[in-house]
This record gives C-alpha cells, sequence and structure tokens, in this order.
C-alpha cells in the first residue's frame, strides 16, 4: 500500500501487534476477512453482517455488534455495554493485507483505521501484523475527551492506548488459534 498525506501525520494512537501462525497467507486471510465471525477473536467487536458491497471487498460497509465491559478505561465516559459500529473496506488483497476505516455517525469513514497485514513467514507459515492507527480524533473520542483537562486527557489517552495494545494481542491470539484448528 503506497504512502498517502495521512500515513505522515503524527497518529492520536498508533499499535500493532504480530504473531506467527502455521497456515499459509491465503488460509489466515480467509479467515480475518469474514468480520461476520469476528466474535470469534475480538475482545470487542461480537460479529455482525455486511450491509453494503460484496463481503470483504474494498468500499463495502460491516455493521458490527459490539460489548464493551464496565471496567474498561472505567472512570472515562466511554461507551459501555452494547453499541453498533460501521466500517467500510479500504484495503483488501487477498493474502496479503485486510484494512477498515471506522465510520462516524453520518456514515462517512474517520482517520480510525484497524487491518492485518500478512506475509509468508521463513520456514513455513505466516507472519500476522494486527494494527491500528487514529491520525485525527474520531466522533467518539472528541465527545469522550470533551470535557477533559489536560491531565485528564493525557491520562485517557495513556489508558486507552494501553487498551488497545492489549486488545490486539488477544485478537492475534485467537485468530491463530482458530485457523490452526481448522
Amino acid at each position: 500500500m503506497g504512502e498517502t498525506s495521512n500515513d505522515k501525520q503524527q497518529p492520536i494512537f498508533s499499535a500493532d501487534a504480530d504473531i506467527r501462525v502455521a497456515a499459509t497467507p491465503l488460509d489466515v486471510y480467509a479467515v480475518l476477512s469474514d468480520l461476520p465471525r469476528s466474535g470469534e477473536w475480538s475482545p470487542e467487536c461480537q460479529g455482525g453482517e455486511w450491509v453494503v458491497g460484496a463481503p470483504a471487498e474494498v468500499g463495502s460497509v460491516f455493521r458490527g455488534e459490539n460489548l464493551r465491559s464496565e471496567d474498561v478505561v472505567a472512570w472515562a465516559p466511554v461507551v459501555r455495554g452494547r453499541w453498533t459500529t460501521h466500517a467500510q473496506v479500504v484495503a483488501a488483497e487477498p493474502g496479503r493485507t485486510f484494512r477498515w476505516a471506522m465510520h462516524d455517525s453520518a456514515g462517512e469513514p474517520q482517520q480510525s483505521v484497524w487491518g492485518f497485514d500478512i506475509e509468508p513467514a521463513e520456514g513455513g507459515g505466516s507472519l500476522l501484523t494486527h494494527h491500528f492507527r487514529m491520525n485525527a480524533a474520531t466522533e467518539g473520542i472528541k465527545g469522550i475527551t470533551a470535557e477533559m483537562d489536560a491531565g485528564a486527557k493525557e491520562r485517557f489517552f495513556a489508558e486507552w492506548g494501553d487498551k488497545i495494545s492489549a486488545d490486539l494481542a488477544v485478537t492475534l491470539r485467537r485468530i491463530k488459534a482458530v485457523v490452526e484448528q481448522a
């Protein structure tokens, strides 16, 4: 994927994690691009359905059903319980990359992109990288931090960043288990 002007911005959040999976890049991709199954591996997304376009194709939109526990950054006004999101596929190259941008409440993509990159691993299998990048505050982040002073915002961004990093690692371990049990 080529570099864009958004890639040059200092992101608000940026995290990645990787894991080796004993399967081909195409086999790994076939699982992780099947977003309705994401409840099998995501700490928050319980699954959902494709609502626009063909499954897993660039431009297609997925509605995710999510669940967040009360203890996640408990002091901050984040969404808790069940909620729905919409995301648009922005990159889909079987065996290589799969990425989606979160929509705002008006249905427009935000600069909040989740994704996976896959490459053949030396000695066999695949190296799977899961990443998240937010270049500009999303509608949700603006709402969460609107009433916070500078110290609270700094604390929130640190704790939310830790949460995202932990979620990426959990997601990868679960995908690895799903793929390798297939």
